[in-house]
């Protein structure tokens, strides 16, 4: 066919102007648990909520040649749990602008679409049929490298459970260009949800900890080294404390692993806030086990954020 099945958009309500969060939804409960941090960040932000179902067909029709009435009944089931999940949020945000959306489509395509107007997209680190294995591979890699926005992460806290609301914000910075925009994100959000901030320096990454321990025992000057390391970290945040004098800052330097201590700190966050990509302790961030390490095991949401142009926007 000219135009297959699995290509198709079939939108229930859209409104293509404006900033919005955007929630993806599967009627999985880590997704309805999204869907409603989604809610409270575009009541904070004073923005619409766009939640999103894509029907992503293309996979079982490459398996087996399924009836016509079988992809009709997908979308029909995915316009019950956007609409169940609407009554969801309306509950505890009436007056919340909401707006949802069916796609049949690719699911990352779909999402990386609607990121263009969207200031923030939110996902459910668990979730069944479009979303399932989302983030566990090359579609989350695929997302956050090509969207239009930052991404927030969302692991389950089971069945009635949300995400933590109280606790510092967390950040991990090495100097790269994306972690000083997870800085400046970072502030934003410690300011907004009146809350202190973390910041975590790694100066370098070593395979183990017992690899890290090694070195300290025969490395010269480590103390030298962390006294350094904290004068640049001191620099590097002048700025920022002068523009947010009212949030307070606790630094943390250390060589090491940066997954292992961004999830000891986000024990007691509210949120952690990473960059895409980094240099030195944070490379590779979202690119293999860090990645797997934060998204899998983070006990408060992950905000990846990539770094912006010089025109403000991200590319």
């Amino acid at each position: 066919m000219a135009t297959g099945y699995g290509e198709r958009q079939f939108l229930m309500a859209e409104n293509s102007t404006g900033r919005t969060v955007v929630a993806g939804v599967d009627g999985s409960v880590p997704a309805l648990q999204a869907a409603r941090w989604a809610a409270d960040e575009a009541v904070r932000r004073q923005v619409p909520l766009r939640l999103i179902q894509v029907v992503d067909v293309s996979s079982v029709a490459a398996q087996f040649p399924a009836p016509r009435d079988f992809f009709t009944e997908m979308e029909a089931e995915g316009r019950r749990q956007l609409a169940k999940t609407k009554t969801e949020i309306r509950r505890d945000h009436p007056e919340l602008d909401i707006d949802t959306i069916l796609r049949v489509d690719n699911v990352v395509r779909a999402l990386i679409g609607i990121s263009h107007d969207a200031d923030l997209m939110v996902l459910g680190a668990r979730g069944s049929g479009g979303f399932r294995g989302l983030l566990t591979g090359s579609t989350a890699v695929a997302l956050v490298a090509h969207g239009h926005c930052p991404v927030a992460v969302i692991r389950s806290t089971g069945a009635g459970g949300t995400p933590p609301s109280h606790g510092p914000v967390v950040v991990g910075v090495d100097g790269s260009p994306t972690s000083e925009a997870a800085l400046a994100t970072a502030f934003e959000e410690a300011a907004t949800r009146g809350t202190d901030l973390v910041v975590l320096h790694t100066w370098v990454e070593y395979p183990s900890d017992i690899a890290y321990a090694s070195a300290r025992q025969y490395f010269i000057d480590w103390e030298d080294i962390e006294t350094r390391e904290q004068e640049v970290l001191a620099e590097r945040l002048a700025g920022w404390q002068e523009k947010y004098p009212d949030v307070t800052v606790r630094r943390v330097v250390t060589g090491g692993r940066a997954a292992k201590r961004l999830l000891e700190l986000a024990a007691d966050a509210q949120l952690l806030v990473v960059g895409s990509r980094g240099r030195g302790g944070f490379t590779g961030m979202l690119l293999g086990s860090t990645s797997q390490a934060l998204i899998h095991h983070t006990p408060c949401p992950l905000l990846i954020v990539r770094p912006a142009t010089t025109e403000g926007q991200v590319p």
